[in-house]
């Protein structure tokens, strides 16, 4: 953890008036899925931890195997951990035609691409040692021509050499069935996305859901595309829609945005899905500044309704309009100007039970100034984001935050107070956003006092150690040279 990242997380801490660290959202019982913020990869895509496991693998071929395996999950753990997630989505594991893992061969073999059954357990034991939870994916179709049921289940041609198994077929729903429940159990998963569901039933997929909730009751059932089933979270493509229309440019129709005060509170909110354009894929079409667009995106995304699901590869804005382009080994190498926001966002998210579960009320919506809040008995927060080309204005009553309040700001330390008019100016420059923690206004505060007063000491203290850690190679540098 750098400097920088530490101090931000020791003024918000002060400020949220609370010790706890990013992670420690609750205890694992009691967490739900609306608490979690979950980051999406694709093994092979990811990291490349162990170099045994590289057989008929080159990562300079986007359509190949390109190396990442488990280990390389566990390698680069507190990647993640930095950027605050709770859960990582994996995406497929089992024995598999292709790099991403839906052509499955084999419900009950792991990849050797990806490594062993150890290499798995070992990865899922140190998530879980980090209070982290693992979701994985069970492609429903789609799988390999030369999946080992294809010579017993019934099933029908599907694209390319793949074959989709037949839905109604007792035979084939039992199977699958038991193959989920196995797999779950066996691994003791915090949770399984039903992918590739389309052709199931709502009554099918309803039955699978239950078993599944039956088997493990924690369990985290989502699916990855729109459904009529049971599950606990799905994507919804109109917010995915509004989302992109409303970021991917400056000075747009934010109209849409307006959805998210009626519903989806339940879904998953997402800007980018694997199967499909990256969100940066659209704004560099749009001819537009990533960097600039993925900061205010972001920023809505971790405060919005709703449970964030970031692909990887977003904190250094990955482009690509399909797969496999959409899906490059992910360059750790890279400029990750987005990974401390993330980082920051999530920290705040993960600390507030309110950012997470409370109440949201759009204040204001125009041509992509919007402001909102959310809260509850506990707490009220206010966001802003400006993604106009102008400097913007909006007067926010008293009737919504009660008077003699302080806004704030935990992103750049803006500051709020009633004026003589009666009312919060809140003004944003362009195209910047900023999140507003709503205090009592007492005049000098001392939290925020002893805050400062840390972050001067801790950059002196760090400068103190640098100082000192220099002076001693010098020292030993010259007694080596006597």
């Amino acid at each position: 953890m750098n400097v920088k990242r530490l101090l931000s997380i020791i003024m918000m801490v002060f400020l949220l008036g609370t010790t706890a660290l990013p992670g420690l959202v609750s205890a694992k019982a009691e967490r739900t899925l609306k608490d979690e913020s979950i980051y999406d990869l694709l093994v092979d895509r990811f990291n490349n931890g162990d170099g045994r496991n590289d057989a008929n693998t080159d990562a300079q071929d986007p359509s190949a195997f390109n190396g990442g395996d488990f280990s390389g999950i566990s390698l680069r753990l507190q990647h993640i951990l930095d950027m605050g997630f709770t859960a990582v989505s994996i995406g497929p594991v089992f024995k598999t035609a292709t790099y991403d893992g839906n052509e499955v061969l084999d419900y009950t073999k792991f990849d050797e691409h990806f490594g062993t059954e150890e290499d798995f357990k070992s990865m899922l034991k140190e998530l879980h040692d980090k209070d982290v939870r693992v979701i994985a994916d069970f492609p429903l179709s789609g799988v390999s021509e030369d999946h080992v049921w294809a010579s017993k289940l019934p099933h029908t041609q599907g694209e390319g050499h793949t074959i989709d198994w037949k839905t109604d077929d007792a035979d084939v729903q039992h199977n699958l069935e038991e193959a989920m429940i196995n797999f779950v159990k066996t691994y003791e998963l915090d949770g399984i996305r039903l992918t590739k569901t389309e052709g199931y039933s709502k009554q099918v997929l309803d039955r699978f859901v239950g078993a599944l909730k039956k088997s493990s009751p924690d369990l985290y059932v989502l699916s990855d595309e729109e459904t009529d089933a049971e599950v606990d979270a799905q994507p919804n493509d109109s917010t995915i829609e509004a989302l992109r229309q409303s970021f991917v440019r400056v000075n747009p129709d934010s109209s849409p945005m307006d959805q998210f005060a009626t519903k989806h509170s339940d879904d998953l909110i997402q800007f980018d899905q694997l199967t499909g354009p990256r969100f940066t894929y659209d704004i560099v079409e749009q001819r537009m500044f990533p960097p600039t667009r993925w900061k205010l995106a972001v920023t809505a995304l971790f405060t919005l309704p709703g449970t964030p699901i970031m692909p990887y590869g977003t904190e250094i804005a990955v482009n690509g309009k399909e797969a496999p382009e959409s899906h490059p080994l992910f360059n750790f190498k890279t400029d990750m100007e987005l990974k401390e926001l993330i980082g920051n966002l999530n920290l705040l998210r993960n600390q507030s039970e309110t950012l997470r579960n409370g109440k949201f009320k759009m204040l204001h919506n125009k041509d992509g100034y919007l402001v909102y809040k959310i809260y509850d008995n506990e707490e009220s927060w206010i966001i802003a984001i400006n993604n106009t080309s102008e400097t913007q204005s909006y007067e926010l009553n008293p009737d919504e935050i009660g008077s003699e309040k302080r806004l704030r700001g935990l992103l750049d330390r803006d500051q709020i107070v009633e004026t003589e008019d009666d009312k919060y100016h809140v003004v944003l420059d362009r195209e910047m956003a900023e999140i507003y923690l709503v205090k009592e206004d007492k005049g000098f505060n001392i939290p925020y006092l002893i805050a400062s007063i840390m972050v001067y000491v801790l950059f002196l203290s760090f400068l103190w150690a640098v100082w000192r850690k220099g002076r001693k190679a010098r020292q030993e540098r010259k007694a080596a040279k006597n």
